[in-house]
C-alpha cells in the first residue's frame, strides 16, 4: 500500500511515526509539502519520499492523505483535480471539511473517507472518529484502519453529521482534561504547596487516574463510587460540584463546541 501524505504537520509525523515503527514492508509512504526543511526532516526521521508537488507525490498512491489546514483545503483540492485515478483513496484529516465539499472540488466520483483524530494521537494514544463516502469499499475501510490505527483508536460512523460530536468530545476533549490539571495544581498552590510540587501532584494524579480508566474502559461512574467513600474528603468535593452545575457546565462546553463545529463545516 503506498500512501500519500498531502502536508507534514504534527499529525501527519505521528501517522508516519506510527506506520514505520515497527517496520511494515507491505507500506510505502510519500509525503508533499512545500517546506523544504520539512521535508529534510521527514526522510532524515522516517525514510520516506518528499517532494514539493501534490500532483507527484500522489502518482501511483492507493491512499492519498489530506493533513492539510481547513484553509487551504481548496487550493489543494483544485492543485489535485484530475490528477485522481477511479479507486485511489481520498482520506481527510482536516477538520471541519465536509465529504460533499472534497467531492465538489475533486468530483462525485472520487471514494473519500472523513476521519477526525485527536491530540494524543501525537504519543500513539489517539482516538479517530471516522465516516465513509458512500461508494468506497471494504478495503479502503481497512486501509483506514491500518493507517489511522497506527497511532490509536478508530470508531466508524454512519452519520457524518455525527463528527460535529466527535469533535466535540474527542478533539476538544484533551483541553477539558488539561484545564482540569492546571485547575488542581492552581488549587494546590493556593493551599501553600511549592509550584513544582503542586504541578507533579495535578498531572500524576491526572495521568494515573487516566491509567485506571484505560484499563477498565467505559466505567468512569463506577471508578468514581469506588474512590468516594460515604463522608469523606472525596464525599464533599463531589458534593460540591454536584451542587454548582459541574455536569451541566461541561455538558453546555461540549455543546459549544459541536455548535462551533459545524459552524466550521458550513464557512
Amino acid at each position: 500500500m503506498l500512501i500519500a501524505f498531502i502536508g507534514g504537520g504534527n499529525m501527519a509525523t505521528a501517522l508516519i511515526g506510527g506506520l514505520v515503527n515497527p517496520p511494515r514492508a507491505h507500506i510505502k509512504i510519500h509525503v508533499s509539502d512545500p517546506d523544504e526543511n520539512a521535508r529534510h526532516h521527514l526522510e532524515s526521521t522516517f525514510r520516506v519520499r518528499t517532494f514539493t508537488e501534490s500532483t507527484q507525490a500522489i502518482d501511483g498512491a492507493d491512499v492519498i492523505l489530506l493533513a492539510i489546514k481547513p484553509q487551504i483545503m481548496p487550493v489543494v483540492l483544485d492543485e489535485l483535480r484530475g490528477s485522481i485515478r477511479p479507486g485511489q483513496l481520498v482520506l481527510s484529516i482536516a477538520a471541519g471539511t465536509t465529504i460533499e465539499r472534497i467531492q465538489e472540488r475533486l468530483g462525485p466520483d472520487i471514494d473519500v473517507i472523513r476521519s477526525m483524530p485527536n491530540t494524543p494521537a501525537l504519543i500513539g494514544h489517539g482516538i479517530s472518529g471516522v465516516v465513509a463516502g458512500s461508494s468506497c469499499n471494504a478495503v479502503q475501510k481497512q486501509q483506514t484502519e491500518e493507517i489511522l490505527g497506527a497511532a490509536g483508536e478508530v470508531v466508524w460512523l454512519e452519520d457524518e453529521s455525527l463528527m460535529d460530536a466527535v469533535t466535540a468530545i474527542s478533539g476538544t476533549g484533551p483541553a477539558y482534561f488539561f484545564l482540569l490539571t492546571e485547575v488542581l495544581a492552581d488549587a494546590a498552590r493556593e493551599m501553600g504547596l511549592p509550584l513544582e510540587t503542586a504541578r507533579r501532584l495535578a498531572s500524576a494524579t491526572c495521568v494515573g487516574a487516566g491509567a485506571m480508566l484505560a484499563s477498565d474502559p467505559g466505567e468512569a461512574a463506577e471508578l468514581r463510587r469506588r474512590v468516594t467513600s460515604p463522608n469523606g474528603t472525596t464525599h464533599a468535593a463531589m458534593t460540591l460540584l454536584e451542587a454548582e452545575g459541574y455536569r451541566e457546565l461541561v455538558r453546555r462546553a461540549a455543546e459549544a463546541a459541536r455548535k462551533r463545529s459545524s459552524e466550521l463545516s458550513g464557512e
